[in-house]
């Protein structure tokens, strides 16, 4: 699972309608100055899964520089499996490339938002060691909620 960069617009475009797709949410037109841009960005990830020539999950990511210490951290945006390719370890994998590539980066902390009400992802998160910790997340603009 390789991090995709600016060469690689067309699977980054793919991955951004398949995780869309995954979450059945709208997805824009991006154009190609958009994903251009976003790829470029060094404190931007996107990991692929691919099986047999087929994308089948992938994830993004975002590092966020501290002002406490000089030091990243790396928030997990989005990740999605293809339904039909749940429970084969390709969520646990992605998540594990992640750390692995933020980590030869110096990165070494990772965290992730997950709805109350989706216990799936719960489940998942906790099954790979990650911890829950008690916080709210308030949403602001036309698009909250």
């Amino acid at each position: 699972m390789e991090r995709l960069g600016a060469a690689q617009l067309e699977q980054a475009r793919a991955l951004f309608v398949l995780i869309a797709d995954v979450f059945e949410m709208d997805a824009g037109a991006l154009s190609d100055d958009y994903v251009q841009r976003l790829m470029r960005r060094d404190d931007f990830w996107a990991l692929a899964a691919v099986q047999d020539g087929r994308l089948v999950g992938g994830l993004t990511a975002y590092t966020l520089p501290l002002t406490r210490a000089e030091i990243r951290e790396l928030f997990l945006y989005d990740i999605a499996v293809l339904p039909e390719c749940h429970r084969q370890g390709i969520g646990r994998m992605l998540v594990a490339a992640l750390r692995a590539h933020a980590a030869a980066e110096g990165i070494t902390v990772m965290f992730v938002a997950a709805d109350e009400e989706d216990t799936q992802a719960l489940d998942f998160y906790r099954a790979i060691g990650g911890s829950p910790s008690p916080v709210t997340i308030f949403t602001f603009g036309a698009d909250a909620g």
